[in-house]
């Protein structure tokens, strides 16, 4: 497995690892801990009960040999006895001591007729019996006499009678081979890691198999006399060493005094298999704290991959990225986070681009205010939000509540949006008061008028939301499908807000053109109140406007500078309020001071609209209707371009409607008349180009009439 340092760069990985390593490191140190005393005890106690025991089993094979030795040596009397060898000095032994040469380093026999009779092997010095041994073996038992030397180790010798039925006859002394007593280079003997030691009761050492002993015997002495069992711990020329000692009772059968017999075994030999136990425990140990790491580790991966994939989803919808997805395949809880992270990331998508629909809707709303474009953006834009095939909304008339303007369009022809003006049925109109939030309509069931575009268009089933402005239904938005319709609660709110925005945008949309109506209203009503200051003049100030908007049209000016010439045009001569009724009445020919009169009227009427902040843009042309473009106008005697557009075309719509009009002082002027005048003073009184225009409205005027 893979370690990767990143995981542990995190907080919640750490963490982990450590309560990981906690609860599962710690109860396993504790139990191989425990595990490892008792174990170590055991094996401990098993290695001195074992030295024990082979203590013990020595000591009876020691005794045993004893007894065997006895046994041999009056087999061998009696057979020597049968043989009746008294006659001979010297007994030939082939057959009767190979038996016992491994058992004997010598065998005599002593005759106080014959004398010494040697059997087999050299006895060096051989002891002569003592009163008391030989009062032991004539009752027919064996004495043992050990004879100590300085420079080697003690002689054990074995003296036995030779006849029982003549004690006196002689006995028979044979000298016994430490080897095979102490079991030490034999058959069936102790393990070669176990030393041998045999000691008196006066503490001198017997035998010992151990290379260098001197002091051995102190040492054995002391830890017995100090040890609380049979088995006690010495340390000899710095080697340590595990000892067990027992007891050999001879003095009854063989008239000696007790052996020790003392078994050391090295302490590493006695601790090799605890030592082993502890490499093969720490073996162990390390193999459970890798285990727990690997595990752990492998527990930290399978987490902290979900959640870094959890964490960098996160990261990404913070970013405003609803579309990535995260793919998390554990079979857990993490794989259901991660199903419902990706749910979340979907709907969290929808809600984004349901409100970014809206806002689009609301900047399309703020900047056009026109209820055709607020339809179709809205049309358009749905489609980002909502799935459906066709979609269409109906304008029902607020003076005619049955007529209505129905655009529709499919998801298929996103451009196209076809309108279409229907009539609505009361008893569909009712179904719309009483469903007020939204209801389903099968294609099984009549489809009303204003679902008709969609179902030509393959729709079965439709989703109809009424819109309400004022309490009464205003508008209808429906969606239509293919297939079966089937929308969640959570896309029927959205559809719903969407829905109420739409009759928040046409209730502005209404109220604006309210006020646009009201605004051409008003600027109509001053208009007539203007031309009505003289019968002469009623309904100049409207045609002017009708005649500089077709110039201005063809001029292909902006629909904003259409607008501000459209009201300058009703407005342009809104000063003449100031101008009494005699002078604009007046037959005859002007006085000098009538006609100053007069001409201070563009000036009246721009100070007139000076206080109103929204006709800025129209008093140039208010106060210049009267520049003429050669610079011999008034009031101040613009010429070209330094008169404002809109103020050229005022003048030449003006003077086209003065010409043709009657005056108190004249009646109108023939056309062909109207347009010689006009036409002669084009780059004097007028603009060129706007003269131009005129024409060319004129004419198409004057086929229109013809």
């Amino acid at each position: 497995m893979k370690i990767e340092k990143s995981f542990f760069q995190s907080k919640l990985a750490r963490r982990i690892f450590l309560m990981f390593v906690a609860c599962a490191l710690l109860p396993i140190a504790g139990l191989f801990i425990l595990s490892f005393n008792q174990v170590t005890a055991q094996l401990n106690a098993q290695s001195h009960k074992r030295l024990q025991q082979s203590t013990k089993l020595h000591g009876l094979s020691v005794y045993e040999r004893l007894l065997f030795l006895e046994a041999e040596m009056q087999l061998f009397s009696s057979s020597f006895v049968k043989m009746n060898y008294q006659k001979f000095h010297k007994i030939p032994a082939n057959d009767l001591s190979d038996q016992l040469k491994d058992r004997f380093k010598g065998l005599q026999l002593f005759d106080l007729n014959i004398g010494t009779i040697r059997f087999f092997g050299q006895i060096k010095n051989p002891p002569n019996p003592t009163s008391a041994e030989i009062q032991h073996i004539k009752s027919g038992k064996t004495a043992i006499r050990t004879i100590y030397h300085p420079d080697s180790w003690p002689r054990i010798f074995m003296l036995r009678t030779m006849n029982l039925n003549a004690p006196d006859s002689g006995f028979i002394l044979g000298e016994i081979n430490p080897a095979y007593l102490w079991g030490a280079g034999h058959d069936n003997t102790l393990p070669p890691d176990v030393k041998v030691c045999a000691l008196d009761d006066s503490n001198n050492l017997l035998f010992s198999s151990l290379q260098d002993s001197d002091g051995l015997s102190d040492q054995i002495e002391l830890r017995m006399k100090t040890a609380n069992s049979d088995v006690f711990e010495l340390i000899h020329k710095k080697r340590r060493y595990v000892a067990s000692g027992r007891s050999i009772f001879l003095k009854p059968n063989f008239l000696t005094s007790n052996w020790t017999l003392v078994l050391l075994q090295s302490e590493t030999d006695v601790l090799a298999p605890i030592s082993n136990f502890k490499k093969m425990f720490l073996l162990v140990a390390l193999m459970s704290l890798w285990v727990v790491l690997l595990l752990s580790i492998a527990y930290i991966r399978k987490s902290l991959v979900p959640l870094e994939l959890l964490k960098e989803g996160t990261h990404r919808i913070a970013k405003k990225d609803f579309e990535s997805r995260v793919n998390v395949q554990s079979n857990d809880e993490f794989e259901e986070l991660a199903d419902a992270f990706n749910e979340m990331s979907t709907r969290l998508s929808r809600q984004f681009k349901t409100l970014v629909t809206k806002a689009e809707i609301d900047r399309a709303i703020l900047s056009s205010l026109e209820t055709e474009k607020i339809v179709k953006t809205v049309m358009t834009r749905m489609r980002e939000c909502f799935s459906y095939d066709t979609v269409s909304i109906s304008l029902i008339d607020s003076e005619k509540d049955l007529t209505a303007q129905t655009y529709s369009g499919s998801v298929h022809q996103e451009r196209e949006i076809s309108k279409q003006s229907i009539q609505i049925e009361p008893c569909d109109l009712q179904t719309l008061y009483i469903n007020p939030e939204y209801f389903f309509i099968d294609g099984n069931q009549k489809i009303p008028t204003y679902l008709l575009n969609l179902a030509k268009g393959g729709s079965k089933s439709f989703l109809v939301l009424p819109v309400f402005l004022q309490e009464k239904v205003s508008a209808i938005i429906a969606f239509g499908q293919s297939e079966q319709m089937a929308q969640s609660e959570e896309d029927l709110n959205l559809v719903r807000q969407m829905a109420d925005q739409v009759a928040v945008a046409l209730a502005n949309s209404n109220l604006i053109e309210e006020l646009n109506r009201l605004n051409w209203g008003t600027l109509k009503a001053l208009a007539r109140t203007v031309d009505a200051k003289s019968s002469w003049t009623a309904g100049h100030s409207e045609r002017v406007a009708e005649m500089a908007l077709k110039i201005g049209k063809e001029l292909n000016i902006d629909n904003t500078l259409l607008v501000n010439l459209q009201r300058a045009a009703f407005l342009h001569d809104i000063g003449k309020i100031g101008v009494p009724v005699a002078i604009l009445d007046k037959p005859g020919k002007l006085s000098d001071e009538e006609f100053s009169a007069v001409k201070a009227h563009p000036q009246m009427g721009a100070r007139i609209l000076e206080p109103i902040k929204a006709y800025d843009e129209i008093i140039p042309m208010v106060l210049q209707h009267h520049e003429n473009f050669n610079g011999r106008g008034y009031p101040h005697g613009l010429s070209g371009n330094a008169i404002s557009l809109g103020g050229r075309i005022l003048a030449v719509a003006d003077v086209f409607d003065a010409l043709n009009s009657d005056r108190p002082y004249r009646s109108g002027m023939p056309f062909e008349q109207v347009m010689e005048i006009i036409t002669k003073e084009a780059g004097h009184q007028f603009d060129p180009k706007v003269v131009t225009a005129l024409l060319t409205v004129l004419e198409w005027r004057g086929e229109k009439a013809a």
